[in-house]
């Protein structure tokens, strides 16, 4: 069940006097207390222009998936186009936010059969969120193309886009990817937080020791087609073998950096180098338990133990007491915008500032830092790094423009490979 969401004027009131806000429910645990006092960003008129001027792409958004869980995929029964407290995403804060174009997600449960089930739920993702582009067509139009996301913009339109969350709805078979990206996914990560037949998962028991043969395969697959390729959730050993084999950029559509939060999700620094020299993206995720680094302490084991509670309580009551009491003992601190800075921070130093962008996770994680609870507080990420000395040409490149450069790139790829 999701908590109440506080407006940002209560949160920064409540945050300051008792250091910490409580998030709101999503696919990742929900806990929240700590003990220091955060320092609020304030906006400028420096820092507000800087924004508005920029074009802000967001990398992962999970809002499908939240309205098939809440509404049974019925805008009506949850219409965004009116701000909705039970989320973290409507469209009147997206406006508020500034943002211009969001990668909406096709995700299933990474458990779901690869018997056909995974193909079905898949498809039943993506009409959802072609009709929703449809239903707010006044907001949205798809965009298939780096092209199209700026047109789209110039238009005064938010631009949409496909992103897979998880190749095992590819049920191993290079045709359903082609079908995926005629479809309108753009980019697929190659797996969510179960390894898959061909590929390891950062938070799985490895079985390929990286990328398998036909992992490979895949992943020039998807060179070819012009879809990006994915590195969130995939363990270390898979980025490295995917990035060996990429002819073109890849990305990871919303991690942090290891150094900084020692979490296996997040990408360490021998790999932010090669994402350097393959012209990839790292798209910094928002929650919390990743780039927090008490909070990714905390989420250390999450994985793993919501597995093994699943194969002791088949009944679905058991299961829910015995993982409250688990989540009970291992709270996430939220962290503030400052946490997410530090990431950028690292990866610029470490690949540069032609590497970083924005994944949220907005709707598929519940603990938010303070000022960025929901999709309103993006302009508080341009002011702080305004505040560290970046100039408003690398602000807009790490807001979007480095995204829309390695999709030119993977583009360019699949042009000369049809040639």
């Amino acid at each position: 069940m999701r908590a109440t969401r506080l407006s940002l004027t209560h949160v920064l009131v409540v945050s300051i006097a008792a250091g910490w806000v409580t998030g709101c429910t999503g696919k990742r645990p929900t806990s929240t207390p700590g003990d220091r006092t955060p320092v609020p960003i304030a906006m400028t008129a420096e820092g507000q222009r800087i924004h508005d001027a920029g074009l802000l792409i967001d990398g992962h958004n999970d809002l499908p998936w939240a309205l098939r869980s809440h509404s049974d995929s019925a805008f009506e029964t949850l219409d965004i186009a009116v701000h909705q407290e039970s989320l973290q995403v409507d469209i009147p804060r997206m406006k508020q936010g500034g943002l211009d174009a969001q990668f909406w997600v096709v995700f299933i449960p990474p458990e779901t059969p690869q018997d056909g089930s995974s193909h079905k739920m898949a498809l039943e993702q993506f009409d959802l969120i072609h009709r929703m582009i449809e239903h707010y067509a006044d907001t949205f139009e798809l965009a298939l193309s780096a092209d199209d996301i700026e047109r789209i913009h110039k238009e005064g339109k938010i631009a949409a886009l496909i992103g897979i969350e998880g190749g095992g709805m590819m049920e191993n078979s290079l045709p359903l990817l082609s079908e995926y990206y005629r479809l309108g996914a753009r980019y697929m990560g190659l797996t969510h937080s179960a390894t898959v037949d061909w590929a390891d998962s950062a938070t799985d028991r490895p079985r390929s020791g990286g990328l398998s043969p036909f992992g490979e395969r895949v992943v020039l697959e998807m060179n070819r087609l012009g879809m990006l390729v994915d590195l969130a959730h995939v363990s270390a050993d898979t980025m490295r073998d995917a990035l060996r084999v990429s002819k073109a950029p890849v990305i990871s559509s919303h991690s942090g950096a290891y150094a900084v939060a020692a979490h296996t999700r997040n990408v360490p620094d021998d790999v932010l180098r090669m994402m350097k020299r393959n012209g990839g993206v790292v798209m910094v995720v928002f929650f919390s338990g990743y780039i927090e680094p008490e909070g990714a302490r905390q989420m250390a084991d999450y994985f793993d133990v919501e597995r093994e509670l699943h194969a002791k309580y088949h009944d679905a009551e058991e299961f829910r007491k015995a993982w409250t009491k688990y989540r009970s003992g291992h709270q996430i601190p939220p962290g503030t915008v400052h946490t997410l800075v530090d990431h950028i921070d690292h990866i610029v130093r470490v690949a540069g500032i032609d590497h970083v962008g924005l994944g949220s996770d907005y709707e598929g994680a519940g603990v938010m830092p303070l000022q960025l609870e929901d999709v309103s507080g993006y302009p508080f990420i341009t002011q702080e790094l305004l505040n560290r000395g970046y100039s408003e040409e690398d602000i807009h490149k790490i807001m979007g423009g480095n995204l829309l450069r390695a999709m030119r790139e993977a583009e360019k790829v699949a042009r000369e490979w049809k040639d």
